[in-house]
């Protein structure tokens, strides 16, 4: 093995010890908070004062198992799946209540903190222990033994150390506790997230649950995609429609009057030409809101670049995409990508933008961050749930991460293939 690999190997473990740590001082905090919080909230619930700590507990949970989700694939490669009920928009806390814990994805959450705070919490520990141990033993022949034995035994493992000779022994079993730490501590992190796949992600129910979810979805793009056709007939009727109907009356008029009145032919000729350059805007316009032609003929990454441009504020572009996606898959991206663009620049106080577009593992990764006051959320009249909506078409997933005080992350994930 050449000393690169054997650099590259030691980062990646001494990597997967900290971030084992890292998991294990968190693990054990929230997990018992919430394991406090959940049987008080629902306690509760007859009271009327549950109705509101129910739901907000909920979403911390879920919160939590998706951090979770999150890690376990950037740190692992391992994706959990996840399959949650939409919950209606502008809904009350009863029913917002009821339809959170009537979701079998709740209650996997919910069964997954106890033991995450047990094996979760075992798991997550032993590769930083694995790691760490070993600089203890070899620590021993520099005399670290001394100050705790009093002239007795100091125990390193199954070593009695008494001496200088049981100190460099016990250090020859660190070196060797050392190399089986390097070997096998990243796939020691491996399996705490393995045990958390297991617990979180949907079991035998899992193809229903996800037939489930997506037929609700599908109803929500067919109630979308109903009212898109309405506001349509109605931009046509009261727009385009009204002013060629216009142009053809005053048409008519002149004709009339270009004999006997060629000047005030002429002044309708003027008005009916604004008025067909007016009805050909209003049609560009609407043409556009449908399908942009950018995204049409240039692309996803083009189109989104065009929606910067557009943007009152400046906005950073990165796009990495090898191919193109199927045209409907494009159109919810790009509208889902609007829609967060106009959100930051409506709503967030934000002075800047960034938006990054590239395709890894078989999907489609948009992530938006603006540097705003934060505060944002998937809820009513925020825009965001329509835009979980239109992804959840595709089987796509929306995450928000958007603390008081900022910044704002908005991550979108479409599966596709490109051509």
């Amino acid at each position: 093995m050449s000393s690169e690999d054997k650099s590259g190997r030691s980062r990646e473990a001494l990597l997967a010890a900290v971030r084992g740590l890292v998991l294990a001082v968190t693990v054990l905090p929230f997990g018992i908070v919430f394991l406090v919080l959940i049987p008080l909230s629902l306690a509760f619930i007859p009271l009327g004062v549950g109705l509101v700590t129910t739901p907000a507990v909920l979403t911390g949970v879920r919160a939590l198992a998706d951090v979770r989700r999150r890690l376990a694939g950037e740190w692992c490669g391992l994706r959990v799946r996840a399959a949650y009920r939409p919950i209606p928009r502008g809904t009350n806390p009863w029913t917002r209540t009821f339809t959170m814990l009537g979701d079998p994805q709740t209650w996997r959450d919910v069964r997954w903190l106890p033991v995450d705070v047990t094996a979760g919490f075992v798991t997550a520990l032993l590769p930083a222990v694995l790691l760490f141990f070993p600089v203890e033993g070899l620590m021993l022949p520099f005399g670290l033994w001394r100050p705790y034995t009093h002239g007795g035994t100091y125990w390193y493992a199954f070593v009695p150390v008494t001496g200088e000779v049981s100190a460099i022994g016990a250090a020859v079993l660190a070196l060797v506790l050392l190399g089986v730490a390097r070997r096998y501590t990243p796939a020691l992190l491996t399996v705490h997230f393995r045990l958390t796949r297991a617990v979180l992600g949907p079991a035998d129910g899992e193809l229903a649950e996800r037939v489930r979810v997506l037929t609700e979805t599908r109803r929500d793009a067919v109630d979308t995609s109903a009212a898109e056709l309405r506001r349509i007939e109605r931009d046509l009727h009261d727009g385009a429609q009204a002013r060629l109907v216009a142009m053809g009356m005053d048409l008519g008029t002149i004709e009339l009057l270009v004999e006997r009145d060629p000047a005030q032919a002429k002044r309708l000729l003027a008005q009916a030409r604004q008025n067909s350059a007016e009805a050909l805007e209003e049609l560009r316009d609407l043409v556009r809101g449908i399908h942009p032609p950018v995204l049409a003929e240039r692309g996803l990454g083009d189109a989104v670049r065009a929606l910067a441009l557009r943007l009152p504020l400046p906005a950073e572009v990165t796009v990495e995409l090898p191919g193109r996606a199927d045209a409907p898959v494009e159109s919810a991206a790009y509208f889902a990508v609007s829609e967060v663009l106009t959100n930051a620049a409506k709503h967030s106080g934000a002075d800047r933008v960034w938006v990054d577009v590239h395709h890894a593992e078989g999907r489609l990764r948009i992530t938006v961050t603006d540097n705003g006051r934060g505060g944002a959320a998937v809820g009513a009249g925020s825009g965001l749930a329509g835009v979980e909506r239109r992804l959840g078409t595709f089987d796509g997933v929306l995450a928000v991460s958007s603390p008081v005080g900022g910044p704002t992350l908005v991550t979108m994930e479409i599966p596709c293939a490109l051509s």
